[in-house]
């Protein structure tokens, strides 16, 4: 990826399912805020201000030779579609690009690392990895942090730490995040009090796309909520063992599944396969859910044949912004329907039909934890 104009014609990195238990955690993600020091933050800056923020850091990224393994687009370039690319990827948030401010965007050519200027903070820094790494996502982003650190100087504080406008991410300025499928805890109704554990540990809970987002295909973005007086270890070790814990819960809920209702579980696997392998018409919601449950069955190695990489690759090509750039013109939610069915059978269709659906009697589904967990 050279442009913005090639954003969205590859697959995202993060998704190529080929990180650490890729079969339940999708991604690892680390983020960190930064503000310039002497510099008034974006709410309160004017637009010359603004544009002086952005011209600081764009220096500094070719200063430092961080503007090889990516490229640079200010603000003025980005069109409303472009921007719902750059959403649906998850490399800008919905708050980025308002029209009272010039801002900035640089993202690495495999969108692994990616940093937002003037969204709520001056710098909003972030790293991505595929599957549960969360200490690679870190490795990548304070590789970032470090090199423009030692061009700008960043507002801090010897008792505080990093300074930030919400005063929730002062201390490291860091959010790290794993974004998990559990449908076995929905399944089996222990969700809630999972989340009632998580919560009460300094860990929030989102949907796909974050705070604010509905939870949909069994996938939660676990995250911390706590940046002040613990360090960055501290908070990535924390946000590691819960991630372990939550793997484990959700392989004990399969296994309750499959042997209280294996017949049940097995037909909503392969109902979800024929829908997707068949059906003319499919809104995202549908897909999203018709989606996590044959990942259940990919996972607990029911249905074979069909990779994590194709799983998470469908689950961000057929949303809005990313059907109509690869149908090349805009469609009503009616057409991106019926577009969205055609593609998912494009792919999924020469594959569901050379399968085998005859069960074994003695074929039980694989949830066991592996060794290394």
């Amino acid at each position: 990826m050279k442009s913005l104009e090639d954003l969205g014609n590859q697959p995202a990195a993060w998704l190529s399912g080929q990180g650490e238990r890729g079969d339940i955690v999708l991604s690892s993600r680390v983020r960190l805020a930064r503000n310039i020091a002497e510099h008034l933050y974006p709410q309160r800056a004017n637009e010359s201000q603004h544009k002086r923020v952005v011209d600081l850091v764009s220096t500094a990224i070719d200063k430092t030779g961080v503007a090889k393994s990516g490229f640079f687009v200010e603000s003025a370039s980005i069109d409303e579609f472009t921007r719902d690319i750059l959403i649906e990827r998850h490399l800008i948030s919905k708050e980025f690009l308002r029209e009272d401010r010039s801002a900035g965007l640089f993202i690495t050519e495999d969108e692994t690392t990616s940093l937002m200027i003037n969204e709520e903070d001056h710098l909003r820094l972030q790293a991505v990895s595929s599957g549960m790494n969360i200490r690679q996502a870190m490795t990548m982003v304070s590789d970032l942090d470090e090199q423009l650190g030692a061009v700008l100087e960043y507002d801090t504080d010897p008792r505080l730490g990093y300074l930030t406008s919400c005063p929730t991410n002062v201390g490291t300025g860091m959010r790290a995040s794993v974004l998990i499928h559990l449908p076995g805890l929905v399944l089996t109704r222990d969700m809630d009090t999972m989340l009632s554990q998580v919560n009460k540990i300094g860990l929030t809970v989102r949907g796909f796309y974050g705070e604010g987002s509905d939870v949909i295909g069994n996938l939660f973005q676990i995250s911390n909520q706590t940046t002040l007086g613990r360090s960055e270890e501290d908070l990535i070790e924390s946000l590691e063992k819960v991630t372990r814990q939550l793997i484990a819960y959700e392989q004990d809920a399969r296994k309750r599944l499959f042997a209280d209702a294996p017949d049940q579980i097995k037909d909503k696997i392969w109902r979800a396969l024929g829908i997707l392998g068949l059906a003319r018409v499919l809104t995202s919601d549908e897909v999203m859910n018709l989606l996590s449950a044959v990942r259940l069955g990919v996972s607990t190695r029911i249905i074979k044949g069909v990779d994590y990489a194709l799983l998470n690759d469908l689950l961000l090509c057929t949303r809005r912004a990313h059907l109509q750039r690869m149908m090349g013109r805009r469609m009503s939610a009616d057409d991106r329907d019926v577009a969205r069915a055609a593609l998912i059978r494009e792919r999924l269709w020469p594959i569901v039909k050379t399968m085998d659906y005859q069960d074994a009697p003695d074929n039980k589904p694989d949830t066991a934890i592996k060794e290394d967990d």
